[in-house]
C-alpha cells in the first residue's frame, strides 16, 4: 500500500488526533496549558524512542531519538500558539473542508503530520533516518528558552526539517527573513512645562528627530524593513520629558544587510544639545539563506511531491522561525514542511482537510529517501 493510500483511509484517525492536540490550548507562556501538551506529545511518540523532558522558564521542551539508518536528520516542531485562552469558540470545528482552533496550522497540525508519518512509515515498512525531534514551548515568542538547545542539536545533525507551514500557496520555504529587535532611549532632563521649560531637554522632541533617521535605513529593493512600532515616552503633560523609547522591529534578508542597519544604528547621534541615546536589543533570529545544501534539501521534497501532485516552489517569507537558528549555522534547512492552510495568528486559523495525507505522505517520502 502506498502511504498516501494508507494516510487517507486513517484521516478520521488524524483528525482525531488534531482535535485532541488543538483543544489542549497552549499559549506562549501559559504552564499549564504547556506542560498539558507536552504530556499529550510525550505519549504519542514514546511508542518510537526514548522522551526526555527538561523543563526551562517557559515550559516543557521535549526530546525524541528514534533509532534509524543513513543520515541524522534534526525535525523542529514548536507546541506553544499566539492565541490566548478562550481565543476560539469552540475550540475545534470542521467546516467543509477546513479544520479550525488554536494552533491548528502553526503549528499543532505539523505535530500530528510527523505523528502519522512515522506510524505510516512503521506500518508499511517503510525507512526513516537517524531522527531527533525537538518539540519546543517557546517559539512565538523568541524561542529564548530553547535556542541553545536547537542549536546543539544541530550541529550533531546533517540535516533539518522544520514542520512549520507551508507558504500561502503551499510552497516550502528556503529563506526566511532575520528578525531584529532594538529599543533606541533618548534622555533627556526633566523640567516644568509653565515655570522653566528652557531648562528641560525634551526627550520625546529628539526622538522625533531620530525616528525619521531610524526609517532612512530600510532599503525597499533589498527587502530591508525597519518599523518603529511602539512608543513611550514622558511623565506628565506639564512635565518635560526626560525619557522616551521607540522599539524597532527590523527584518533583513541577509547577514550583510543587518551588520550594516546595525552599525547604523549604533551610529546615530542626540540632535538635541545634551541629549543622549542608547540603544539595546539586537539580531533576534538570523537571516536563513539559501545554500547549494539546503536547495539539494529541497529539491529532493519537490521531486517527491511532484509523484504526489503537489507542485512546490522554493519559498521566502518574512517571517521567522527556528529554522533560522539552524540554517545561520551551515546546517542545510528546509522549511514548510507542515500542513496546508491559512490565517496563521488570526481568530479563523485553519488546516486544508484534503491536503492532509498528502503533506503527511510527502513527509513520509522524504524521510524514506534521507534513510538510503
Amino acid at each position: 500500500m502506498r502511504p498516501l493510500d494508507y494516510l487517507q483511509s486513517r484521516l478520521s484517525a488524524i483528525l482525531a488526533d488534531l482535535e485532541a492536540i488543538v483543544v489542549r490550548e497552549s499559549p506562549s507562556h501559559h504552564q499549564a496549558g504547556l506542560e498539558e501538551v507536552a504530556h499529550w506529545i510525550d505519549q504519542q511518540f514514546r511508542p518510537f524512542g526514548a522522551v526526555t523532558q527538561t523543563q526551562t522558564p517557559n515550559g516543557p521542551l521535549l526530546r525524541v531519538e528514534v533509532a534509524g539508518r543513513g543520515k541524522r536528520v534534526l525535525v523542529l516542531c514548536h507546541y506553544d500558539t499566539v492565541h490566548p485562552i478562550g481565543s476560539f469558540q469552540p475550540l475545534w470545528r470542521v467546516e467543509g473542508e477546513r479544520a479550525y482552533g488554536p494552533g491548528v496550522y502553526d503549528m499543532k497540525g505539523g505535530i500530528v503530520q510527523l505523528l502519522w508519518a512515522l506510524r505510516a512509515s512503521r506500518e508499511l515498512g517503510l525507512g526513516w533516518p537517524q531522527l531527533e525531534l525537538l518539540f519546543t514551548p517557546d517559539e512565538e515568542v523568541g524561542s529564548h528558552a530553547s535556542r541553545a538547545a536547537i542549536e546543539e542539536a544541530a550541529l550533531r545533525s546533517d540535516a533539518v526539517l522544520v514542520l512549520e507551514p507551508p507558504t500561502g500557496n503551499g510552497d516550502l520555504k528556503v529563506a526566511r527573513k532575520g528578525v531584529g529587535q532594538y529599543r533606541l532611549t533618548a534622555q533627556g532632563k526633566a523640567a516644568h512645562q509653565g515655570v522653566e521649560p528652557e531648562k528641560g531637554i525634551n526627550a520625546i522632541v529628539e526622538l522625533a528627530h531620530q525616528i525619521p533617521r531610524v526609517v532612512a535605513l530600510e532599503d525597499p529593493e533589498r527587502g530591508t524593513t525597519l518599523g518603529p512600532n511602539v512608543v513611550r515616552g514622558g511623565t506628565a503633560s506639564n512635565v518635560v520629558a526626560a525619557e522616551a523609547w521607540v522599539e524597532v522591529d527590523l527584518r533583513v534578508w541577509t547577514r550583510a544587510e543587518a551588520e550594516r542597519v546595525e552599525a547604523a544604528l549604533r551610529a546615530l547621534r542626540p540632535a538635541l544639545p545634551g541629549a543622549s541615546l542608547r540603544l539595546e536589543g539586537g539580531l533576534n533570529r538570523p537571516p536563513m539563506e539559501p545554500t547549494e545544501a539546503s536547495m539539494s534539501l529541497f529539491e529532493m521534497a519537490r521531486r517527491i511531491g511532484e509523484a504526489l501532485g503537489l507542485h512546490l516552489g522554493p519559498g521566502r517569507v518574512g517571517g521567522g522561525s527556528d529554522g533560522n537558528f539552524t540554517a545561520a549555522l551551515g546546517i542545510p534547512t528546509l522549511d514548510g514542511l507542515g500542513l496546508f492552510g491559512e490565517a496563521a495568528h488570526q481568530p479563523t486559523e485553519n488546516v486544508h482537510i484534503p491536503q492532509i495525507p498528502l503533506r503527511t505522505a510527502l513527509l513520509c517520502g522524504v524521510l524514506e529517501e534521507m534513510a538510503r
